[in-house]
């Protein structure tokens, strides 16, 4: 016959150990997107995993592994009233990254803000150039393109952020 106190020690070792394994479940779901691009080995593991739960497994969305390389706005010599915004984005992750979105302000004389828009990355990449689902690849780089017309805008300046909405 078992001694008095060995069963409840046994019930709540099995109740610590499917916790254990429960915390693990729950920080995997959580952390998905970060495991998927440390250990790429995992991803369609992952991706079964979310196709069960009905979750989506994005790309990681590191924007302080981020930058503008370069970014110009300059008037359309083909059109009145329009301008164009130019800028180059690069990943400076050792892992695939979501495209940002990118957040332009108007200025005026004084740097104050005219007007201000952010643009997903729908509205600045072309379908045909690149796939979206696939992100800016490790070390590499994504050029945007967006014309404006700013027939009721009187901006002299501009600056533009990465984000991730």
């Amino acid at each position: 016959e078992a001694p008095p106190g060995a069963r409840p020690s046994i019930i709540w070792t099995l109740r610590a150990v499917a916790a254990a394994v429960l915390l693990a479940f729950q920080v995997t779901i959580y952390a998905r997107s970060e495991i998927a691009a440390r250990f790429p080995a995992t991803r369609p593991a992952l991706a079964g995993l979310c196709r069960a739960l009905d979750c989506k497994l994005h790309l990681p969305r590191r924007p302080d592994l981020m930058s503008i390389e370069s970014s110009d706005l300059q008037v359309d010599a083909q059109h009145d009233n329009v301008i164009v915004l130019n800028a180059t984005i690069r990943n400076q992750a050792q892992f695939p990254q979501e495209f940002p979105s990118l957040e332009l302000t108007l200025t005026d004389e004084q740097d104050r803000p005219v007007v201000r828009r952010v643009l997903a990355p729908s509205d600045y990449l072309s379908a045909a150039r690149v796939r979206l689902q696939q992100g800016i690849a490790a070390g590499g780089e994504a050029t945007a393109r967006v014309y404006f017309d700013t027939s009721r805008v009187h901006a002299r300046g501009y600056r533009v952020y990465l984000c991730y909405p």
